[in-house]
């Protein structure tokens, strides 16, 4: 059993609480609508501008300025909230370690309530770990801190409000600003949105933090992940209504293709190759940077690129060359179009991105002040999915099979962050992987038995430990209705397993 005593005080309780009594009611509505929204996507709609909102697109607005020491941000890295983590993360150099409670991490009770604690100690400069091999302490001039909550759609079933689950957004923001807002901690990244009204909320949330607390208005800063494709047709309004508390939008590469499937992947012109060949060079991502981009300098705000999951490797050369190569290739091609910055999910990576945007940035904090008016984009760019080159083979559908079933085992197992293949997976891509077989098998590119065999050969060469993982990623990539976020039915089985006790 967790002791969470020391985490959720009296008076942590009682602001958690009355952020769910606030908000939890909209974020059901707004859960609803995103249902709704989906149905009518199903029966023939494809996103597109909104007309309604025209006026904040055409609109003359930036903004709020943000504080000097969140301007340069060339290199951030990002990793779940595990304590060596922690310290290894802010020790790399990057500008910012974004501290992840949602994709990166398995939301155990123990790993979210240590997970507080850890962040609590690195903001007082206190965090250590002391193992047999290493003690693992601060550099006197560690990155800046980001938090990021979990998602609009999951719960934190540990900690319940009128007999209700929690959000697990509410819950990991309330209980981490109300602890650390003494101490800076008031930088956030925000996942998963898929409308400007989710961005309101989320405002709302901050101004009524803020006054509860007594912190001023505009102190909380948050990054938006555009990682779903709702999300690319709104990033104009999703600034402006975060635009006292806003740092920036950031293109969540992974999450958006998996998006792309979910919402669209019903349609034949949106069946998407193997993931490898779903580059950030083809026309319907690249279209999304450059958007973002446009549009966040438009406004004043940061524009973040996305994540490099290559994991070099110190034991094998040819590898850790590759690796190496298509970062450098990845993270310059970013600085050339305009990003500010730029993510990656290992420590190695940092002078290897931080050199690919020193190059154009040099001494500047970023190219804020670079307008990207030569890009104009239509919805049909957004959505010209069907020019992406490439096939769907075995070795994909392989690929797809042995990752999803390896990281939800590990995912499953308390690690929301596993290197496999020498890439850094977490759930998002974990996302994807399921999301492609069911989106081939609905549209013939692969056999039920073409499927059936690959989990049977994979799940005999990964050997015992892994059963739980196999049934579950069988049940959401072949069922007949797809399930909206692999998460969610992990998560069951997650807390069915934990050991009695492991709640609030």
């Amino acid at each position: 059993m967790t002791d969470a005593a020391d985490v959720l005080t009296v008076d942590a309780r009682a602001f958690l609480v009355a952020l769910h009594r606030e908000f939890d009611d909209r974020r059901r509505e707004l859960l609803a609508d995103r249902a709704a929204r989906l149905a009518r996507l199903r029966g023939g709609e494809l996103p597109d501008f909104l007309a309604e909102t025209a006026s904040v697109r055409e609109g003359d607005w930036r903004i709020a300025p943000f504080p000097e020491e969140i301007g340069d941000r060339r290199c951030e890295i990002t990793g779940p909230v595990d304590r060596k983590m922690v310290i290894n993360a802010l020790n790399s150099g990057a500008r910012v370690f974004m501290a992840d409670f949602e994709d990166a991490n398995s939301p155990t009770w123990e790993n979210c309530v240590q997970g507080q604690r850890n962040l609590t100690d690195a903001l007082d400069r206190t965090i250590e770990l002391v193992t047999p091999d290493k003690e693992y302490r601060l550099v006197d001039d560690p990155a800046m801190l980001f938090v990021r909550p979990r998602g609009w759609h999951l719960d934190e079933r540990h900690f319940e409000v009128d007999g209700v689950a929690m959000s697990g957004s509410l819950f990991d923001f309330g209980l981490y600003f109300h602890r650390n807002h003494g101490r800076n901690g008031r930088y956030f990244y925000l996942p998963k949105l898929e409308s400007h009204l989710e961005a309101r909320l989320w405002n709302d949330v901050f101004g009524f933090a803020q006054d509860t607390l007594g912190v001023p208005r505009g102190t909380i800063k948050a990054t938006v992940l555009i990682e779903t494709i709702l999300a690319a047709f709104e990033m104009d309004e999703i600034l402006h209504e975060l635009r006292e508390h806003s740092a920036g939008l950031n293109a969540g590469r992974w999450d958006y293709i998996f998006s792309v499937i979910k919402k669209l992947g019903h349609r034949p012109e949106f069946v998407l190759p193997d993931r490898s060949a779903v580059t950030m060079a083809v026309p319907f991502m690249r279209a999304y940077c450059e958007l973002l981009v446009k549009t966040c300098h438009r406004r004043g705000a940061h524009a973040m690129g996305g994540m490099a999951a290559f994991i070099p490797s110190r034991r094998d050369p040819d590898v850790n060359r590759i690796a190496l190569e298509k970062v450098t290739e990845d993270k310059e091609r970013e600085a050339a179009q305009g990003f500010d910055g730029t993510w990656v999910a290992h420590p190695d990576l940092v002078p290897v991105a931080t050199a690919a945007f020193d190059a154009v940035l040099g001494d500047r904090p970023n190219q804020i002040d670079r307008q990207r008016d030569d890009v104009t984009l239509s919805a049909a760019d957004l959505l010209d999915v069907a020019a992406t080159p490439g096939d769907v083979t075995e070795e994909g559908l392989r690929n797809n099979v042995s990752v999803g079933i390896q990281y939800l085992a590990a995912w499953l197992g308390g690690n929301g962050a596993v290197a496999i293949n020498n890439l850094m997976e977490d759930a998002a891509t974990a996302e994807i992987s399921r999301s492609q077989i069911w989106q081939w098998l609905r549209h013939g590119a692969v056999t039920i038995d073409d499927v059936r065999r690959i989990v049977a050969d994979e799940a005999d060469h990964l050997g015992p430990g892994f059963d739980r993982a196999r049934i579950l990623f069988d049940e959401v990539a072949t069922g007949d209705d797809y399930v909206e976020f692999l998460t969610v039915p992990a998560y069951d089985d997650l807390v069915a397993h934990e050991p009695t006790g492991a709640t609030a």
